[in-house]
C-alpha cells in the first residue's frame, strides 16, 4: 500500500491576508509557516506582503503630514 502525501496547496484570500499579518508583526506560528511553505508559489506571498508594506507606509505618512500640519 501506498501513501500519498498532499500536494502543494494555493492559499486563499483568508490564508494569505492572515499569512501576511501574521509575518508583518513577527508573531506567526510554526504550524502555519509550515503551512505557507507547502503552497504552490511565493508570488501571492510577495504581492501581498509588498502590498501590505505600501498601505503601511502611506498610512505613516498620512499620520505625520495630519500631525505636522497642526
Amino acid at each position: 500500500m501506498t501513501t500519498t502525501e498532499p500536494g502543494p496547496v494555493k492559499p486563499g484570500w483568508r490564508q494569505l491576508l492572515k499569512s501576511v499579518a501574521g509575518a508583518f508583526v513577527g508573531v506567526q506560528s510554526e504550524q502555519q509557516r509550515q503551512h505557507d511553505f507547502q503552497s504552490h508559489s511565493f508570488l501571492p506571498f510577495l504581492i501581498a506582503g509588498i502590498v501590505a508594506t505600501a498601505l503601511f507606509v502611506g498610512l505613516l505618512l498620512l499620520v505625520v503630514s495630519l500631525v505636522t500640519a497642526s
